[in-house]
């Protein structure tokens, strides 16, 4: 693999949901390059593709045409066989919305630490110990959680748990789909904070989430997803302050964080009228 070649490249991907004679695509066209050490966020509405665009990348829904490449490795079309022996080499992981769904309740937060290094031949017990405890202390989190079930931690802290599980495994690009969305605004600013942390350590992060303001400070570059397709690709400061797509420029308008006042109700209307159902 050259190493100016994106660590990961989605071409022209499509992804189709339900029967034949009644099918909803998800994604149309979608295009996008990530390259070794950057920061990539993904936004659009709900509905827009984001978390299809991540499934689809790492092989957990199927895709019904285009591409998708990892590390110089064409992985689309993947038999079970080999995406599970893909993804124990851990080049590229996944960290879903909802922490509660994603770790096994039944298992200690150290067996879930754990578990993927055992699975990538880890045998040494003090080996895997010290890689828990620096990851660990990565996303600010005490030892004492290592005995402790899933549901007995709060949101955020479950959510930092999920984003060391994917870190262990010393993947080369994690994808991070809706991260902060379910937390509150303590626990969402140290995620952010954290994620930050990452993109300064080499690691290359995709970060999803309908909220502009939350990616915008984090990263390098911004996709935007409009109805399945990538209308807009550009550095972050460029899609934030000279946003070129009419769909970019209503999302930049629309966000708090960005944006100047309320939301007036000719661009509220403006919004819903671009706005359709993909």
């Amino acid at each position: 693999m050259s190493p100016d070649a994106p660590l990961l490249q989605v071409a022209d991907l499509d992804v189709h949901y339900g029967s034949r004679r009644s099918r909803t695509q998800a994604l149309h066209g979608a295009s996008l390059d990530v390259f070794r050490g950057e920061t990539v966020g993904i936004i659009g509405e709900t509905g827009s593709g984001k978390s299809t665009l991540a499934r689809a990348a790492v092989g957990l829904i199927s895709v019904s045409g285009g591409s998708v490449t990892i590390g110089g490795e064409v992985v689309t079309g993947f038999s079970d066989r080999k995406w599970r022996d893909f993804r124990r080499r851990g080049v590229v992981q996944l960290v879903f919305q909802d922490p509660l769904r994603s770790l096994d309740p039944d298992n200690t937060i150290g067996a879930s630490l754990a578990e993927p290094l055992i699975l990538q031949g880890r045998a040494s017990r003090s080996e895997i110990a010290d890689v828990i405890r620096t990851h660990l202390a990565r996303v600010r989190l005490d030892e004492d959680v290592l005995d402790r079930l899933p549901g007995e931690l709060s949101g955020g802290q479950r959510q930092r748990v999920a984003v060391a599980r994917a870190l262990v495994t010393g993947p080369e690009l994690v994808i991070l789909d809706e991260p902060v969305s379910a937390l509150d605004s303590a626990n969402r600013v140290q995620v952010l904070e954290i994620l930050a942390d990452l993109r300064a350590s080499g690691v290359a992060l995709v970060f999803i989430s309908h909220d502009l303001g939350s990616v915008a400070g984090i990263t390098d570059r911004v996709a935007v997803l409009y109805q399945g397709s990538v209308v807009e690709v550009d550095v972050t400061d460029a899609i934030v302050n000279r946003p070129q797509h009419d769909y970019t420029r209503l999302l930049v308008g629309s966000a708090p964080t960005l944006a100047t006042g309320s939301l007036d109700r000719a661009r509220r209307d403006e919004l819903r009228s671009l706005v359709g159902a993909p």
